[in-house]
């Protein structure tokens, strides 16, 4: 399950609803049967979906994690509680991923339900509702952000780790380019990742929509590609000389990191929240302290030197795909009990 907020595609908007879609269309790969609760307008090939319509309130409960908080939005509560609606009476168990209140309330009937939360404790309501629910049917995607729920108050029993597909990319010439990839919004920290990349002495391509719409950044002089399919996003990181991470928050994951290595593109990147995690530093990419521009300046410049071939074998070991599905096997399997 989904959230209704966005529809899911190939292009899109975050992390958690690329897992989402790999995570559903991985397991029937594997043969189970699934279908994926989702909204209107969503694509992902390879599983049935069970759509509602889109909730006229949906711009209302995004959240921006560095911007205005969610508004309350009934329309996204009535379509979480049709979703809940539509699920099949023989599911044996149910693998929820939606950021909203009401997809934690509405669980407690139906079939059982673990819940991955791929955000930290930001919205006061969410936080209230996960608290009411044992820790077996809660999971997150770092052990960064595990502790920041339990700095909350909230017991979460596992860290289930996103992973990423290989796509089979060929070998390409890489050009002399930094990349910032992922949703244009505040917490991104792109003004910092183009001013550290310039003075790195490297031209800077931007991939990504926009997201928070209070967010403005003067994107003048960057090679701006929009939001690109995710096949086409590791072919531009395949051939990019280092992704820059200029997180200005605790990134809870950081699918960008991950699919930037598994093309063998290093990262520079901000030492906050679960990008240690991500990424091996000396190996696929390098940190700087956080909000330190020069810092990061010199840790791009330190990846132009690393090992493409050595950064994409570290992701095959640490962030696949394939172990991710494992993970959410046993999981869901203990959950079902």
């Amino acid at each position: 399950m989904a959230s209704p907020v966005t529809p899911l595609s190939p292009r899109q908007v975050g992390g958690a609803q690329a897992f989402v879609s790999d995570l559903a269309v991985g397991l029937a790969r594997r043969g189970h049967e699934v279908r994926l609760h989702c909204t209107e307008g969503s694509v992902v090939p390879g599983v049935p979906l069970v759509m509602v319509p889109p909730p006229a309130d949906a711009a209302a409960a995004l959240v921006m994690p560095a911007g205005r908080a969610p508004e309350a939005a009934p329309g996204v509560a009535a379509a979480i509680a049709a979703m809940f609606k539509s699920i099949a009476p023989d599911t044996e168990v149910v693998s929820q991923h939606a950021f909203d209140a009401p997809a934690f309330e509405a669980a407690a009937t139906g079939p059982p339900v673990l819940h991955t939360l791929h955000l930290p404790p930001l919205v006061p309501a969410v936080v209230e509702a996960v608290a009411r629910l044992d820790a077996v049917h809660l999971a997150t995607v770092s052990e960064s952000c595990r502790a920041s729920w339990k700095r909350a108050g909230v017991e979460i029993a596992r860290v289930l780790r996103n992973g990423v597909p290989d796509l089979r990319i060929d070998s390409a010439l890489v050009d002399q380019a930094a990349l910032v990839a992922g949703r244009i919004s505040r917490e991104k920290g792109i003004d910092h990742a183009l001013r550290a990349a310039r003075a790195a002495g490297l031209p800077v391509r931007i991939a990504g929509a926009a997201y928070d719409p209070s967010y403005e950044v003067d994107l003048s002089g960057a090679e701006r590609l929009g939001a690109l399919p995710r096949d086409e996003l590791r072919r531009v990181m395949a051939r990019s000389a280092v992704t820059v991470c200029a997180v200005r928050w605790d990134e809870p994951f950081g699918l960008v990191a991950a699919e930037a290595q598994m093309a063998g593109c290093p990262v520079a990147a901000y030492r906050r929240g679960a990008l240690p995690e991500v990424i091996e530093e000396g190996v696929s990419g390098f940190f700087a302290e956080p909000d330190n521009i020069d810092g990061l300046s010199d840790a791009i410049r330190r990846c132009l030197n690393l090992d493409r071939s050595a950064v994409r074998s570290s992701a095959l070991k640490r962030l696949g795909l394939e172990e991710a599905l494992d993970r959410y096997e046993a999981a869901l399997k203990q959950v079902a009990r």
